[in-house]
C-alpha cells in the first residue's frame, strides 16, 4: 500500500507535514492556521477526515500556532511530550496524550516512532512513520546531527530533512551575531552542509524522495540547496518544501527489501536504546 506524504509549509512561518496511506493520515506539527490547513490540504486532494492524530515536535510557535483550533475543531488526539504540552496553549487536556522516546504510537495501520534530537526547546522530538512496509521520516528544527537522526535517517524511503541555512550567506547576512550562534551553536538548526552530510553518508539505497525544509528566508536559497542534494541524490528525487505554499503530494511505494536489506534493519531496530547526548 502505499504512502501519501506533503509539506502543508516549511519554514520559521510555520511547519505542518500529513504522511498518510488511503485510509488514515497523522500531521505533525501544526504551525500554520486550521483554515490554511483545511485550505491546503483541499486543494491537494487530501481528506482532513482521514486525520486521526497530530504529533508535536516542540513548542516554538511556528510548529504550535494553529494547533488548538485544529484539535478543538477536528477533536483530534495530540501526542506531545509532558515537557512540551505546558507550552501548546488552550488545546484541551483530555486531547492530550504523553508521548514518550521510543515508545511507538499505533494510529489505525500507522505507527509513529518518537525520538529525541538536539534543539533549544523543552523536550523535542522528531519523529518516523511507518506502515510497516514504508518509512517516512520528520527531521527538522535539529541543532546537530545525533546518532538518533543517523539511525533513523538510514532506515526512511522519504524524508523531510531540515537544510536551513547556507553557512556563507549566514556568516555574511545581516542576523545579530547572539542569533547566529543560536541557530548554528549545536541546539538550533541543520545547516546545507551537515543535512548533505548526512544524506551523502547514510541515504540508503531505496530512498526514493527527499524534501528539503525549514530553509531560512534570509540565509538560505531554494536552488543552491535543491542543486547541492541533487549533485549527490542519484536516482533519489530532491525537492524543496516551501514556506508560501503546500508542495505537491508525493507517492512514496517502495520496492521489496532483500532477505539481507531486512535483516540489517532488524538489528538497527533493535539497538534504539541509547542517551542523548
Amino acid at each position: 500500500m502505499p504512502v501519501f506524504i506533503a509539506s502543508l509549509n516549511s519554514g520559521s512561518n510555520g511547519n505542518c507535514y500529513y504522511v498518510g496511506n488511503q485510509h488514515e493520515a497523522v500531521l505533525v506539527d501544526a504551525g500554520i492556521s486550521c483554515r490554511e490547513t483545511e485550505k491546503r490540504m483541499a486543494r491537494l486532494g487530501l481528506s482532513i477526515q482521514k486525520v486521526k492524530a497530530i504529533f508535536i515536535s516542540h513548542e516554538h510557535s511556528d510548529h504550535i500556532k494553529g494547533l488548538a483550533v485544529l484539535a478543538k475543531k477536528y477533536r483530534l488526539p495530540v501526542y506531545v511530550t509532558d515537557g512540551t504540552v505546558h507550552h501548546c496553549g488552550d488545546v484541551p487536556k483530555e486531547l492530550c496524550i504523553s508521548l514518550r522516546s521510543y515508545q511507538p504510537v499505533r494510529v489505525g495501520s500507522l505507527e509513529v516512532m518518537p525520538f529525541p534530537k538536539h534543539h533549544d526547546a523543552a523536550e523535542p522530538h522528531s519523529f518516523m512513520i511507518s506502515d510497516g512496509n514504508t518509512r517516512i521520516g520528520v527531521f527538522t528544527d535539529i541543532g546537530a546531527p545525533c546518532e538518533h537522526l543517523i539511525r533513523h535517517f538510514a532506515q526512511c524511503h522519504a524524508v523531510f530533512l531540515e537544510a536551513n541555512y547556507d553557512e556563507d550567506m549566514m556568516e555574511q547576512g545581516r542576523y545579530p551575531f547572539f542569533l547566529k550562534r543560536r541557530i548554528r551553536g549545536g541546539k538550533g538548526h541543520l545547516s546545507n552542509k551537515q543535512a548533505l552530510d548526512v544524506f551523502r553518508e547514510h541515504k540508503p539505497p531505496y530512498m526514493s524522495h527527499v524534501l528539503l525544509a525549514h530553509l531560512s528566508k534570509d540565509n538560505n536559497c531554494p536552488v543552491l540547496a535543491q542543486q547541492m542534494f541533487a549533485a549527490h541524490a542519484g536516482d533519489t528525487h530532491v525537492s524543496v518544501a516551501s514556506r508560501y505554499e503546500e508542495s505537491p503530494v508525493f507517492v512514496i511505494d517502495p520496492l521489496p527489501v532483500a532477505a539481507g536489506e531486512s535483516n540489517i534493519l532488524n538489528q538497527i531496530t533493535g539497538q534504539f536504546q541509547f542517551a542523548i547526548s
